[in-house]
């Protein structure tokens, strides 16, 4: 694990610090989370279109040809 020390707004930090005491977590723990989600939000394209470049077409057909063809019914009363 590394460290990360940065400067925030007082206004970012009591949001933050109150988030984290309704929460029930501390400050580092609910920063250790929502750093992560942020920046994966970030990233989802360029994420995909990388393994697009290393996926195959042909292999994904494979895949979903093993995928039994079935039709269901989650509205039963509906009928």
């Amino acid at each position: 694990m590394s460290n990360l020390n940065v400067q925030i707004p007082d206004s970012l930090y009591k949001q933050i610090e109150a988030l984290a005491a309704k929460e029930n977590m501390s400050l580092e723990q609910l920063v250790a989370i929502a750093l992560p989600a942020q920046v994966s939000a970030w990233m989802p394209k360029d994420y995909i279109e990388e393994k697009a470049k290393r996926g195959s077409w042909n292999k994904f057909q494979q895949v979903l040809n093993k995928v039994p063809n079935v039709v269901l019914n989650f509205c039963k009363d509906a009928q």
